[in-house]
Parts: structure tokens; sequence; C-alpha cells
């Protein structure tokens, strides 16, 4: 018996050592996705354009780092806060833990490196090493051809400079640990040939992240087969909003729409006489950011189309919005 309890001893000992071990080599040498990049852009007014319309109205950069107006529909970015960051996603809105949009304006990211920015945007590793969660969607931006993150960051360049201290966001245990795994080195890809609309359209999905709102995930992780097919569930203070299905099922995704019913979802947003009616925190709103990808371009749009309609059909009805 005392054998038996000693050799227990040993196997629990050998187990914490193991187990501490591996947390340690976590949180010391994780994440580990190599130096930032020594680069130096050179910023000309094409440039910077590129840039403005990837962040504003692709990539929805300033829709999380700026502030929106809940009291309105679709909680439209104020364009005099773009980049000014301070948005909250917390355990209200089922994450785990606390984190803030940084400020990447220059009072922000002004002492950056290029290559800094690069790093963070494109594999999730901060200034000063620490990993960030992918509320900033880097999965995706690190497969982006490498001009335009090069164009997103000669965009921040230019805004207007807004003092705005930001809070450490703050994990929660398992995911202070976790979070460190998530970064991996960005795998750059080239921008197709704006005349092959499917391969077009899945690059601007991809740089827009569409997937990470329109597929549903279990422990953080997308469930298999269900690629856009919607279920993705936002807590909001009225009640639980689900993202749509857009995959090419034409009963429960978008498979039956029109390319100029799907542009016109989106442009009706853009329209000058366009007014985001004002919501209660009771009422049905949405996070999807229309009013920014309403600027999209239309041959953007119906690339995105295009592509959307190749996609695997996944029939998936969803229940945009139950209210509590």
């Amino acid at each position: 018996m005392k054998k038996f309890i000693r050799i227990t001893l040993y196997v629990s000992v050998i187990l914490i050592l193991i187990i501490a071990g591996a947390l340690t080599y976590i949180k010391t040498v994780l994440p580990n996705v190599g130096p930032a990049p020594e680069i130096t852009i050179v910023s000309t007014p094409v440039l910077v354009e590129r840039g403005r319309y990837l962040a504003n109205s692709v990539s929805a950069c300033m829709d999380c780092h700026s502030t929106r107006d809940w009291t309105k529909f679709t909680g439209p970015a104020d364009s005099t806060t773009w980049g000014k960051g301070g948005e909250i996603f917390d355990r209200n809105f089922g994450f785990p833990g606390t984190y803030y949009a940084k400020n990447i304006t220059p009072a922000g990211v002004g002492n950056w490196t290029d290559g800094e920015l690069y790093r963070a945007i494109t594999s999730g590793v901060s200034k000063d090493g620490s990993a960030l969660l992918p509320v900033m969607p880097h999965p995706s931006y690190g497969k982006m051809d490498t001009q335009d993150i090069y164009a997103i960051i000669a965009y921040l360049r230019t805004l207007p400079s807004i003092k705005n201290e930001i809070p450490k966001s703050e994990s929660d245990f398992p995911m202070n640990f976790i979070i460190n795994t998530i970064p991996a080195k960005a795998n750059p890809q080239p921008i197709p040939n704006t005349t092959d609309k499917v391969a077009y359209g899945k690059y601007l999905l991809n740089a827009a992240s569409c997937g990470d709102c329109h597929t549903k995930q279990e422990k953080g992780k997308a469930i298999p087969g269900m690629d856009y097919a919607g279920g993705f569930e936002f807590p909001m203070t009225g009640g639980m909003l689900h993202s749509s299905n857009i995959t090419s099922d034409k009963e429960t995704g978008i498979g039956d729409w029109s390319e100029e019913a799907f542009i016109n979802r989106f442009k009706m947003y853009a329209d000058s006489t366009y007014v985001p009616a004002k919501v209660s925190t009771a009422d049905f709103n949405t996070i999807m950011p229309w009013m920014m990808y309403a600027t999209m371009k239309r041959e953007d749009l119906a690339a995105i189309y295009v592509y959307l309609q190749t996609t695997t059909p996944v029939k998936n009805e969803v229940v945009k919005f139950t209210k509590k």
C-alpha cells in the first residue's frame, strides 16, 4: 500500500512539473512569430487612398477602433473619432476577458515602426511582444497581399492624432494562456486578377473577415461543414443576435438572391437619404457595420457575391434575433 502511495505521489509530482513547465513555456516563450520585420513603407497618395478604402470599406478597421453610436441602428461609427480606440469587448458580449480596441491614430501608434504595425495586423503580436486576441482578425489579415497591408499602415499614419489612453486588455483563465498560442506568422497571398471574380471575391471576403462572424463556432473554433452558414451568437443588450446564413443554399442562404439584390442590400445604407433609425437598448440592433461596407465598390460587392454563390450550400435556418 505504501509503495502504491509513493508511486502515486511520484507520478503526481511529475505531472505537476510537466504542466508547470508547459504553462511556463506558453507564458514566457510564446507567442513566437519572430521579430517585427525591418520595413519602411514609402507613402504615396495612391497607396494611402488604397489604405483608406480597405480600412473604411472592406476590412472596416474604423468600425472597432472608433466610437460607435449604439442609440442608432447598426451602431454607426463617429467619423470624428476614427482610430481613437476604446471600444470594449468583454464578458457581456461573450468574450473571455475584457479587451479594448487600441488607439491606432498617431497618438497611439506613432512610436510603432512600420514593421511592428505589420506584425500586429498580420500576426497578432503587439509592439511589446504580447499576443492580441483575434477580435481584430489577424489570421485573415495575415493572408492579405503585403502591399494591401502596407496601404492600410500608410493610411493609419495620416489619421488625425487623437489622444486617448486605452486600458490594458485582460484575459480570463485559461484564455490568458491560450491567447499566446494563437498568433502565427503571416502567409500573404497576392491579389487575384479582378477579372477572376471567384478568386477576387474570395480574397475580398477574407479581407473583410466575413467568415469570422458568419460561421458558427464551438469553444472558439469554427464548426466543420458550417462555413458561412451563420448562427454565430452575439449577446446584445436587448437579446441574442445571430449572424445570417450567406452560403449558396437557396432556402436558408442567399442562393436565390440575384447579384443586383445582393449589391443593393449593402448600397441602401449608402443612399444619401438613409438615416439610421433610433433604437432603444431593448430593440433589435446589429453589429454588422452596414454603413461602412455600403461604401464598397459595386464591382467588389459583385465579386463577393459571385464567390459566395460557389460556396457549399448549407441548410441552416437562422433566427436573426431573439429578444430577452
